[in-house]
């Protein structure tokens, strides 16, 4: 007998599952869900799942439902397309993850007994290598795990992961001087290559400067994410105080004029922020 509430949850799954199918038919589908495939559907799965972090941040109940909703979609969507295909359907990708739970967890699913946090991500590597058919003692090895991060993670994020495992291991400054050095370093590499180098050269040269930018918010105890979306948001805000205000297209503006709209627009969002606080 299955309990109410998941007998509740089994069914919203299979209406959305049979929505996903009415949308991808071709006798009365969507054309726009039709001409999908799993390529062209790749950038809405980075986009939601960044959107369900923007909502997890708002603390915001209702969005985070919502959000999370919009990333389910993704994953059903891209489960009906394979299944069109006669590759794979939702079934499996479910039936694969509980399966990886189960074996990833001996000690709750076995009897296994572990004692304290560090056995538990040991086993789990260990077994995740298994199951890859890879040496253990390969996976544990630095290069491989920068090597996943640059992979799997946005490059701010896998930055500053790649920096802290680096420095654990001893591949680090003495001190946050000699980071400011390497900083000022990189910035007359990236500006020689500006004016002198190959566009490649000048984007290695680019990223070496932003590197070292991520290792001095390391050190600095920093989120590069944070701050760069911080900005994004703050830069948004600006332009929206901006537009609320003018009468005419910002092109039409000089820009000395838009650099007074700039200044009190952050002036504004500046008191807003401090009768806040408050």
């Amino acid at each position: 007998m299955i309990p109410s509430n998941q007998r509740v949850t089994l069914d919203a799954l299979q209406h959305l599952i049979e929505v996903v199918a009415k949308l991808r038919s071709p006798d009365g589908g969507c054309p726009w869900d039709l001409a999908q495939t799993r390529e062209t559907l790749t950038p809405y799965v980075i986009e939601e799942a960044y959107e369900v972090v923007d909502a997890i941040r708002t603390g915001d109940h209702d969005a985070i439902a919502e959000e999370l909703g919009d990333l389910l979609l993704q994953v059903v969507l891209q489960s009906q397309v394979a299944s069109d295909e006669g590759q794979f359907d939702l079934s499996l990708v479910a039936q694969k993850i509980s399966e990886k739970l189960i074996r990833r967890h001996p000690h709750v699913f076995a009897d296994v007994t572990v004692e304290n946090l560090d056995e538990i991500h040991r086993n789990w590597e260990q077994i995740k290598a298994a199951e890859k058919g890879q040496d253990f003692a390969e996976t544990q090895r630095l290069t491989y795990q920068l090597k996943r991060y640059a992979r799997s993670l946005p490059p701010l994020m896998a930055g500053m992961k790649i920096s802290q495992k680096a420095a654990a291991a001893g591949f680090e400054w003495n001190t946050i001087d000699d980071v400011w050095a390497k900083f000022q370093e990189e910035l007359a590499e990236f500006q020689h290559a500006l004016a002198h180098e190959s566009k490649a050269a000048q984007q290695a040269e680019l990223g070496d400067v932003l590197f070292t930018l991520i290792n001095l918010a390391r050190w600095h105890d920093l989120d590069p994410s944070e701050a760069v979306q911080g900005t994004n948001q703050r830069f948004i805000q600006r332009l929206m105080q901006i537009e609320a205000v003018i009468d005419r297209p910002l092109a039409d503006y000089s820009l000395e004029e838009l650099e007074q709209f700039w200044q009190q627009a952050k002036a504004n969002l500046a008191k807003e922020r401090a009768a806040k606080d408050q």
